[in-house]
């Protein structure tokens, strides 16, 4: 009994030592070992072997990370406060510095993200922040990847989700926008007028170069009057009558 209560526990801490020494990672997993505390190389995918006791494993996780950003207080630069939100795309590539080179790549990638949108988006105008969001996404990006890569971790991509902007700006933007609409509709409508006077300008200098054009014109005009029914018809006084008559009058 003695020797078979020895075996049983032999085979039980074999299978102990085995389950500790045999590990099976995923494909988009690898273990980051470590020897007697130092570090000795990344293994994995697939089965691996660790030397239990002395050798000791950190699983990583290489698939891409969907990293949502809390909301921001930011002051833009002409001096407008406003709430950010964002989301941020991001994976590790190198396995080894995403453990031996920060403590919570995760934290500390949530952090900087933080930061760096803050930085970013207080140095451009409001206007910017609302019409220029991919120029801003780019910006957040190239800054966030430059400073991640360190860490061995790639930033994929970066989008600004929503910019809350408080009640009473809303309303100054569309008194602005009505503004515009307006200044723009008088324009429109000053170089109509412009146009139209160009126009009747030359056609008053062609018929001026051909007096018989005008007397076409007349019959037109009466033409026009004659088709619509009416019954009273006027007949245009020939300019060139008001001036016999005017060159008459000064003669006597």
């Amino acid at each position: 009994m003695i020797d078979l209560a020895s075996y049983l526990a032999l085979a039980v801490l074999a299978i102990i030592i085995l389950m500790q020494a045999v590990k099976i990672l995923r494909e988009y997993e690898r273990a980051v070992v470590f020897t007697l505390g130092r570090y000795s190389g990344v293994k994995g995918p697939g089965l691996i072997l660790l030397i239990p006791i002395v050798q000791q494993m950190v699983k990583v996780d290489l698939r891409t990370i969907v990293l949502d950003v809390p909301s921001q207080d930011v002051i833009s630069r002409d001096n407008v406060s406003v709430k950010v939100s964002a989301v941020l795309y991001f994976r590790v590539i190198d396995p080894d510095r995403a453990v031996i080179q920060v403590e919570d790549y995760m934290g500390a990638t949530s952090q900087l993200a933080q930061t760096t949108l803050r930085s970013v988006l207080g140095k451009h105008d409001l206007d910017e922040m609302l019409g220029e969001r991919d120029k801003l996404n780019r910006d957040i990006e190239e800054i966030l990847d430059a400073q991640t890569e360190a860490w061995g971790i790639k930033v994929a991509n970066v989008e600004i989700k929503h910019v809350d902007i408080d009640e009473s700006m809303v309303r100054a933007i569309a008194r602005q926008a009505e503004a515009e609409r307006n200044r723009r509709a008088r324009i429109i409508n000053a170089d109509g007028e412009k146009q139209a006077a160009q126009a009747m300008l030359e056609a008053a200098q062609t018929l001026a170069g051909q007096p018989e054009a005008m007397q076409l014109r007349y019959l037109s005009t009466l033409y026009d009057i004659g088709a619509d029914k009416n019954s009273t018809i006027v007949f245009p006084m020939p300019v060139e009558l008001g001036t016999l008559l005017s060159k008459m009058a000064k003669a006597d």
